[in-house]
């Protein structure tokens, strides 16, 4: 047992005050302003720190400390974030980050997430503006991806999640709501399809539904990286002559490896014909519908049934803004909606209210994720969110094109979006394979650029995903030169 009298109170002494607010609200002002302000000077500044850099093993050991019992001066524990942690971060503010897919954030949303900090609204249900805040979330969703008015949707910590409840809402669609009290049935058995691109996170959802990945048909690609809608279909009668009930089809706007967006309205016409929910993993690539230079690339996607996206990539949202938009909001109230004694409604008052977000999804605890959501559409605007996609894009075609101007550089992969992935083969293209690891490794010790790794036909590939808003053309160029530096290192080691 923790002792947490340390000796000093007694039964009979009086309990010394709980609440948690500061005696000197001025002295607590002038230290919020001093954190805000460094906050600010180190966003500012970014262009002069690492892309990332590791932390020394005297700082890890900060925090390996006991449990505190006794107070630390705000201040202290300030500084101790400052010289600790701020330094030591993943780097995807910077503009050297391509690496892997994340947003760069923007300090509307970090304000706005002070504000929401603040106000602590828990988002479950009730009737309090901040569910009004997400509900125009809703309706802005609906109306960028032209939804119709029965559509739904309900924030989540982003596509990993949101991809598991939308596979949760097919299940239910094609087993009915019983099959939330009687659970799967032994026969027939549930399949689902997608590409073999498809994120991880989509046969992880399937394991964690109980149907199991060995129930997930991983449809080979063609040479753009979409799905063969040709194997895909001869597979959907297989398994149907074979006795399973096929029941989710898995379509993606921008896998995670190149970027490519299948063929959605061919998707949905096999969905129509085989009577599958119909999803899209949209998480990298789908809010890039806003920019008119790449909005053909997801014709369909307002066809799909029910779609994942991260507000926290291309929306430039501080993590974390998953979200899910459903084409038919009652197939959420039929999979997650419930009654409880202690979540009665009311028709006035506090328990009131005609929409509870809990009825929507798995949550019921729930932060203010549209509030930052909705500070950044309103403060920066669709068409300076569009800008900045396409710019990411332009320069992956930059990026690309220098890569195929330089011999001792080879192309792995098409460039559909914002992804290039490719390999140091040397000026005679002999360069062993795995240097482009080694490579990498250096990258990020240099702290210059981050870009990652990655594999294109089992060979490995130096991955450059542009997503940050803050990246520019100096930073492409100096990661062609970084990886034209280190290749051409005939003693190369391992960092």
């Amino acid at each position: 047992m923790l002792d947490l009298q340390g000796g000093g109170l007694s039964g009979d002494e009086p309990r010394q005050r709980t609440s948690l607010d500061p005696d000197d609200w001025q002295a607590l002002r002038r230290q919020g302003h001093r954190m805000l302000d460094d906050m600010l000077d180190h966003l500012e500044t970014l262009h002069e720190k690492p892309v990332w850099q590791p932390a020394p093993s005297s700082v890890r050991a900060l925090f390996d400390a006991p449990l505190p019992i006794e107070p630390t001066e705000l201040t202290d524990v300030h500084a101790t974030f400052c010289d600790n942690v701020l330094p030591y971060g993943s780097g995807n503010i910077h503009s050297g980050f391509m690496g892997w897919v994340q947003g760069g954030g923007t300090v509307a949303g970090m304000l706005a997430e002070m504000l929401a900090g603040g106000l602590n609204a828990n988002l479950g249900g009730r009737d309090h503006m901040p569910i009004e805040v997400e509900r125009q979330i809703i309706r802005w969703t609906q109306q960028i991806f032209s939804f119709p008015d029965t559509a739904g949707g309900v924030f989540l910590t982003g596509a990993s999640q949101a991809n598991f409840v939308a596979l949760l809402l097919a299940k239910t669609r094609k087993l009915g709501a019983g099959i939330r009290a009687t659970g799967l049935p032994g026969e027939p058995r549930l399949t689902a399809y997608a590409s073999s691109e498809v994120h991880g996170c989509v046969p992880r959802a399937v394991e964690m539904s109980g149907i199991g990945s060995d129930h997930l048909r991983r449809i080979p690609v063609n040479a753009a990286g979409q799905i063969d809608v040709e194997i895909l279909e001869r597979t959907i009668l297989r398994d149907k002559r074979e006795g399973h009930a096929p029941f989710l089809l898995v379509g993606t706007a921008g896998t995670v490896n190149t970027g490519a967006v299948d063929d959605l309205i061919a998707l949905r016409r096999i969905a129509d014909a085989h009577d599958l929910h119909f999803h899209v993993d949209g998480a990298l690539g789908a809010l890039g519908i806003l920019c008119d230079d790449l909005a053909h690339l997801f014709t369909g996607i307002e066809s799909c049934d029910s779609l994942a996206f991260d507000f926290h990539k291309w929306g430039q949202v501080p993590y974390d803004a998953g979200f899910l938009l459903v084409r038919d909001s009652a197939w959420q109230r039929q999979t997650f909606a419930s009654e409880a004694a202690y979540l009665s409604r009311a028709a006035s008052g506090l328990a009131g209210g005609d929409w509870w977000p809990c009825d929507y999804g798995p949550d019921l605890s729930r932060g203010f994720r549209a509030l930052k959501t909705w500070f950044t559409l309103k403060t920066y605007g669709i068409k300076a969110l569009a800008d900045s996609m396409a710019a990411n894009c332009d320069l992956a075609r930059a990026l690309a094109h220098s890569v195929e101007q330089e011999p001792a550089l080879r192309l792995l992969a098409p460039v559909a979006l914002n992804i290039v992935c490719f390999a140091y083969v040397g000026p005679t293209g002999d360069a062993p394979a795995e240097i482009n690891a080694r490579i990498i490794e250096h990258l990020h010790a240099e702290g210059r650029v981050a870009p990652s790794l990655t594999h294109i036909n089992g060979q490995p590939a130096i991955r450059a995903a542009i997503v940050n808003h803050r990246t520019r053309q100096t930073d492409i160029d100096a990661l062609i030169q970084g990886v034209m530096t280190l290749g051409s290192r005939q003693d190369l080691p391992p960092c």
